[in-house]
């Protein structure tokens, strides 16, 4: 792609500063592996850069997340992780502005996304938000990724409190409850804060959405040229 809309300076000093950082995300795993991700970020610099040209924005991954259990440790550290090499990520915290209307602005950012990163943890399924989040997720059919945090995925059970409530329509009860027998049912991550290492699973999970953003692009690629011919 062609990315003349940005000075040759800025797209060096962009292309430098993503090379780093996808060296160092990569740092744990193999170096086949780590060759292949760098090849993918210095393939999204051009991208961004055109995309930046034209003033649009949108997203990559989308963090779904509970914030009084994950927002200023696992959540906010994935976040610069993925913004460090590149990666267009969603975070409410850091990526709204006030005025912004919170159901308009999370339905677009995940709408736009092909990677989910879902953190579960013992408050989870407290959260109306997370649930519709994650519900939105599962039946957009995006790709997710989940993260077990302190938690174990037997324990992504609805509290009888939210069960009852009468805020919740039975339609909204049968969604929550489909959304969280899918994760179930999907191969994450998890974490134990007593015995694991933070750093390590940030660095496993940014590994995971940036290998499925690669296959999500060439997705998309593939879909383009089938509907053109």
């Amino acid at each position: 792609m062609s990315s003349t809309g940005l000075s040759r300076g800025r797209r060096c000093t962009i292309a430098s500063r993503l090379n780093a950082s996808a060296e160092a995300a990569v740092a744990a795993t193999s170096s086949s592996r780590g060759e292949k991700q760098k090849a993918a970020v210095a393939r999204r610099v051009e991208y961004y850069d055109e995309e930046d040209a034209r003033g649009e924005a949108r997203y990559d991954v989308f963090i779904n997340h509970r914030g009084v259990d994950t927002k200023r440790t696992v959540a906010r550290l994935f976040y610069d992780r993925l913004v460090a090499a590149g990666v267009r990520a969603f975070l409410d915290n850091q990526s709204m502005r006030p005025g912004d209307r919170l159901d308009e602005r999370i339905g677009e950012a995940i709408s736009q996304c092909g990677v989910a990163v879902a953190i579960f943890s013992p408050h989870y399924c407290d959260s109306e938000y997370c649930l519709r989040e994650l519900a939105l997720l599962v039946e957009s059919r995006k790709k997710i990724i989940p993260v077990f945090y302190n938690i174990k995925p037997s324990d992504l059970v609805l509290p009888q409190a939210v069960v009852e409530s009468v805020a919740h329509h039975p339609r909204d009860i049968e969604r929550f409850k489909f959304a969280l027998r899918e994760v179930k049912n999907t191969v994450g991550l998890t974490y134990d804060p007593a015995t694991g290492d933070l750093a390590e699973l940030v660095t496993s999970a940014a590994t995971a959405v940036l290998e499925n953003i690669d296959k999500h692009e060439v997705t998309q690629g593939r879909q383009m040229i089938m509907s053109r011919l």
